[in-house]
């Protein structure tokens, strides 16, 4: 039987909403408090022994059982809960539309206070009679009180998306090895197969990019090419990887025989270097049909191969292949000190250092275990915390040799328990998925997975939490973008991460059978709207929380039978529609009233929205983008008073006014778009504003004025807009900036003055496609905070600045197709290298300098 997790991260959040003020003053207006206070009580003795009882379950099949009870009975709990919210949310509206119409209409209706009264007093008292009846067995378990007293805290900043020669110890022998294979003779075959085998943790994929980013690798292949193969060997999903690796383009619209035409015009008559990262497969027959494919580049064309597999190594192998051992004992223990202390610390703790030293002899050679546990006693320094680490149980676990599933378990176990559900969420997309957290973040805030006092920071505790994760070496491939991250979650985390999300968590596919009841939150990776079949197993998880796709193209395509889903799925908090093909939005969506995020882009027929949808007041996520026909907004959009979040695209010359609460807003091929200031003037709390292919637009005056909290805008593909006739009243420009992107704007020829409002906050700028810009300004001098500077396809930008250049945080500098500006900036003899020379992460037309 499966492990129980999350239940005491669900009380706690559970007895959150119950103590809270708003909470107890709606228990008076509806006249439940009595039952409420005593559902508190009940509630707060079970929380006190849950983490006892988590920890105790693996001893006693019994416990599992109470923990699955509990936690059912939690969740209706929140159910009930949210239906206070929602009607005190629908009271705020009324309030808002101010019409004794509409209120009298509303009180012959379900919103009656009498009618609610009465059904939501029945409801609470099943709720508390239903805990009292599980809470009554926990006595017989003789469970202790315990609290959970870890919290997330801002780790070192590690920002970079590619590896660091200097952050890979003890691989310089095994690098230079592997090259000498690549650069060596061909074995006879047309195309040679380097395969590297180890088991997982040990670095096969930073070794892999050590090797893929070498400037003797790079010079003697014509064309690279990166796949992370993961589980799946599907021919189409790796023609598709293959062709977005080699020209940035997403083809997944074309079939197997339209890729791999596509895929031998990109290969023919070169010599090419391909990595297939992470490989699984054992099947002869696949490996063969994907290797004829490739067969279109010249004689020394080579292919490196990373798996854990010996056997999957000797199939694919046409060289010898190469074992990757473990380092060395005192590479370990310099890669573990690096992560544990701050730089030279490590001299003013030598008691700490000798307890690492053990712990290190303990990892047996493993990078990724080094790692783990060197980051998790990052900036401990009471000897106990490094003690417990040392003579923990994990060490005696009967695991097979090589496994560090273990080690990465005690680092997940000291996690805050909060963080714990938010990492098992991360089983929901598979293996090998590109994250950003502007497509993560609002999930985990649709599904209350946010702890946060103060709900106006939801979006920077979520990427707190990324950066938490990020530092316990679960991710890889991160990048720190100021508001936003991306990342990959590693092969071995994510194994972790589906064991801790045990049922709860469920990645379906058309082919599936069956699904426990225990399911909440479910993720597709093909069309489950045509298949009856998957919809009937679905309507077996009663509560269902969560639906939404991985990947593009597979949304439904009648209304009726969106009409139907609405109707079975009442409690969700997330529900994904996009790439649907339905004309009309029923107006049933008007009685999802537990929704938080409601995805429908990417739709190419649906001409309007109905009003009912203005009446989900719980709507914190609303994406309209991509749906090109659609003729305008919803007059009452402004009602949404919960939302945070709105992509959209529309044909509409003027936006109706949104509600204050957005704090992001994209605007995507609005083509007719002219003016924002009717939407703008009220989104005072706005953080991000996004505006691509909205050719119609001339000017955001005086739009900007109204967005005092801004700190990230991004303006793409704009032809007529004019961003330096914006500068009258420099005054009203927004000073809290951190991220900025101007792309394709052929208006742009200096950059505007307003910027200046920003030099203590600019942490980012991107300037791509500018082909008419000339030169920077000499204030450039003054962005004492800028730390990524990026500029790309800016031929008439001639230097960088005529003041001179200091920027004391500037750590990434990258520069492409900007002929005489990258002439200035060569190393030692550029006019400008002496500007960016401090900078840890430089790239000149691709070309890494340092």
């Amino acid at each position: 039987m499966a492990a129980e997790t999350f239940v005491f991260n669900i009380a706690a959040k559970l007895l959150g909403e119950l103590v809270s003020p708003a909470f107890q003053e709606a228990c008076l207006v509806w006249g439940v408090e009595s039952d409420l206070r005593r559902l508190e009580n009940t509630l707060s003795n079970v929380k006190a022994v849950l983490l006892d009882a988590e920890e105790q379950q693996v001893h006693n099949q019994e416990l599992t059982v109470w923990l699955g009870q509990l936690k059912e009975v939690f969740y209706d709990a929140q159910d009930v809960l949210d239906e206070f919210e929602c009607e005190a949310l629908r009271r705020q509206v009324v309030e808002m539309q101010g019409s004794t119409t509409r209120k009298v209409r509303r009180f012959f209706s379900s919103s009656n206070p009498l009618i609610f009264r009465t059904k939501m007093a029945h409801k609470v008292k099943e709720i508390r009679a239903r805990l009292d009846e599980v809470a009554a067995d926990r006595a017989k378990f003789h469970l202790s009180p315990r609290s959970d007293d870890r919290h997330v805290v801002r780790g070192r900043e590690m920002s970079y998306s590619f590896v660091q020669p200097s952050d890979v110890i003890g691989r310089d022998h095994d690098k230079e090895n592997i090259v000498e294979h690549l650069m060596g003779p061909s074995d006879g075959q047309s195309i040679s197969v380097v395969p590297v085998v180890g088991i997982g943790g040990l670095g096969k994929t930073a070794l892999a990019k050590l090797v893929f980013n070498d400037e003797r690798v790079i010079e003697h292949f014509e064309l690279k090419c990166w796949v992370c193969v993961s589980d799946e060997f599907v021919l189409k999903q790796l023609l598709v990887k293959m062709i977005k690796s080699i020209t940035s383009e997403n083809r997944s619209d074309l079939d197997v025989e339209q890729l791999q035409v596509l895929l031998r015009n990109n290969l023919d008559g070169k010599k090419f270097f391909l990595v297939l990262d992470d490989v699984w497969n054992e099947d002869r027959g696949k490996w063969f049909e994907l290797k004829n494919l490739l067969v279109g580049g010249v004689n020394g064309s080579k292919i490196l191969v990373t798996t854990r597999s010996p056997t999957i190594a000797s199939m694919v192998g046409t060289m010898s292949l190469y074992n990757l051992e473990g380092l060395l004992h005192q590479d370990c223990l310099s890669l573990f000190i690096k992560w544990a202390f701050d730089e030279g610390k490590e001299r003013q703790h030598t008691n700490l250092v000798k307890i690492g030293d053990t712990i290190v002899k303990k990892c047996k050679g493993v990078p990724l275990a080094v790692k783990s546990l060197g980051s998790l006693l990052y900036s401990k320094l009471d000897e106990r915390d490094w003690l417990f680490v040392r003579d923990n149980e994990m060490w005696k676990l009967n695991r097979k040799e090589g496994d560090i599933l273990s080690v990465l378990q005690l680092s997940y176990n000291q996690m805050p328990s909060y963080l714990k559900q938010c990492f098992a969420f991360l089983s929901l997309f598979p293996k090998d998925y590109e994250f950003i957290t502007l497509d993560l973040i609002p999930l985990w805030m649709a599904n209350g997975l946010l702890q946060s006092p103060n709900e106006n920071e939801l979006e920077d505790i979520g990427n707190q939490y990324i950066d938490e994760l990020h530092s316990r070496c679960f991710l890889e491939d991160y990048i720190d973008l100021g508001y936003v991250r991306e990342f990959k979650i590693h092969d071995l985390a994510h194994d972790l991460a589906l064991s801790s999300a045990q049922s709860e968590c469920l990645i379906i596919n058309c082919q599936i059978q069956n699904i426990s009841k225990k399911v909440w939150h479910v993720s597709h990776t093909d069309n489950i709207w045509q298949n009856e079949n998957v919809l009937k197993c679905l309507q077996k998880s009663k509560s269902l929380r969560t639906i939404f796709s991985v990947v593009e193209g597979v949304g439904p395509s009648t209304k009726s039978f969106v009409d139907s889903c609405f109707s079975k799925f009442r409690y969700l908090r997330v529900l994904d529609l996009s790439d649907s093909s339905f004309e009309v939005l029923p107006s049933s969506i008007g009685t999802m009233k537990h929704l938080r995020m409601l995805n429908l882009s990417r739709n190419c027929r649906i001409h309007k929205l109905p009003n009912s949808i203005c009446k989900l007041q719980n709507l914190e996520t609303l994406d309209l983008s991509g749906c090109e026909k659609l003729e305008e907004l919803p007059k009452d959009i402004r009602y949404l008073i919960r939302l945070r979040m709105f992509l959209v695209t529309t044909k509409q010359k003027s936006l109706p006014g949104c509600p204050n609460s957005l704090r992001f807003l994209r605007l995507s091929n609005c083509g007719n778009l002219e003016s924002l200031v009717e939407t703008m003037q009220v989104c005072t709390s706005l953080r991000m504003l996004y505006i691509d292919n909205c050719g119609g637009l001339i000017s955001l005056l005086p739009t900007l004025k109204f967005l005092t909290t801004l700190e990230a805008l991004v303006i793409e593909n704009c032809e007529k807009l004019d961003l330096i006739g914006m500068e009258d009243n420099q005054d009203d420009f927004p000073t809290s900036l951190r991220a900025l992107g101007f792309d394709r704007l052929p208006q742009l020829v200096a950059m505007p003055d307003w910027i200046k409002r920003s030099t203590k906050s600019l942490q980012i700028l991107s300037i791509e496609s500018c082909p008419n810009l000339t030169a920077f300004p000499e204030w450039l001098v003054n962005l004492e905070s800028l730390r990524r500077l990026a500029i790309y396809n800016c031929p008439k930008l001639s230097s960088l600045s005529k003041g001179k250049l200091c920027l004391p945080a500037l750590r990434s500098f990258r520069i492409a197709d900007c002929p005489e500006l990258i002439r200035r900036c060569q190393p030692e003899i550029g006019e400008d290298w002496h500007m960016i020379a401090h900078a840890s992460d430089i790239y000149l037309d691709g070309k890494r300098i340092k």
